[in-house]
């Protein structure tokens, strides 16, 4: 399958605004992806997401929705099983880097919240994406209007207790220099929680786990920093550029004894992972 050179596709169509600035979580967008840099030190994001992958188990011939698809590596991977695959982002970079990555592949411009299928899906797949978005409940009917009846939503987003470490130290320094933390800009439920919310919107969960999954960082001695640069920079909202280096600074002091290892940042990441199918 050819991917479009439009942002309206055969398959899911286009319901972003291109002059919307709010996120998903409906929070003014300050996140401009730097793309390459997330498919170089920050690619883990992508290669961990193999694993779920294989719980999709994508079959030849099933239409499946990549929700979330990024720069598209994971699309790619799905397609590779002969099954017929459209990822959908969001983010305007997002989508151009993975259609220069993957020509072949179908990407579409679509808010996860509120996208259209013209035809119904066998499978919605996502990996590290759900918990950049409060409006759970409206990503959740989203995906149930794009699903077959007996259509499974397989997913991996982060957990309760996600990066709690490094979300602590730079509130703890923020409140230290006066500033107030900003709300953190993530959803990461319980099993109990997501599970709930699932099953309120006509969906049976066949598996959930919630686990320790800590990722070493690379980028050495700058690894937090880059990291924080990438995913945690709204933690810094109220902090001034000028002062943003001290800050990254007196954070990896905070953490350094408990993260900081032989030249190596280990973020401590939890994950919850689930499969759920729609009645």
């Amino acid at each position: 399958m050819t991917a479009p050179s439009e942002d309206t596709a055969g398959d899911v169509n286009d319901t972003t605004d291109t002059d919307d600035t709010t996120d998903a979580d409906g929070s003014e967008d300050t996140n401009d992806w730097d793309t390459t840099a997330y498919d170089g030190s920050h690619s883990f994001v992508y290669e961990y997401g193999s694993d779920v992958v294989e719980l999709l188990d994508p079959q030849p011939d099933e239409r499946i929705l990549d929700l979330g698809c990024g720069t598209g590596h994971l699309t790619d991977r799905i397609a590779d099983a002969c099954a017929e695959v459209v990822g959908i982002d969001q983010s305007a970079e997002m989508i151009e880097t993975a259609r220069e990555a993957h020509p072949d592949r179908q990407f579409v411009r679509a808010d996860a919240r509120d996208f259209d299928a013209e035809e119904p899906f066998d499978a919605v797949f996502s990996n590290a994406a759900l918990h950049w978005i409060h409006e759970q409940d409206d990503v959740i009917d989203a995906v149930a209007e794009a699903l077959e009846p007996g259509g499974r939503f397989v997913a991996e987003l982060g957990g309760t207790g996600n990066v709690g470490s490094i979300v602590g130290a730079i509130q703890a320094e923020l409140d230290a220099r006066g500033y107030e933390p900003p709300t953190e800009p993530w959803y990461f439920p319980t099993v109990g929680e997501h599970a709930t919310r699932l099953e309120d919107h006509g969906f049976e969960v066949r598996y959930a786990r919630l686990f320790d999954r800590p990722t070493e960082l690379e980028e050495g001695e700058n690894g937090l920093a880059a990291w924080i640069e990438m995913f945690g920079d709204r933690l810094l909202g109220p902090v001034p550029e000028s002062e943003r280096g001290a800050v990254v600074s007196a954070v990896e002091d905070r953490l350094r004894e408990d993260l900081y290892d032989d030249g190596t940042w280990t973020a401590d990441y939890r994950r919850l992972r689930f499969v759920a199918v729609l009645e």
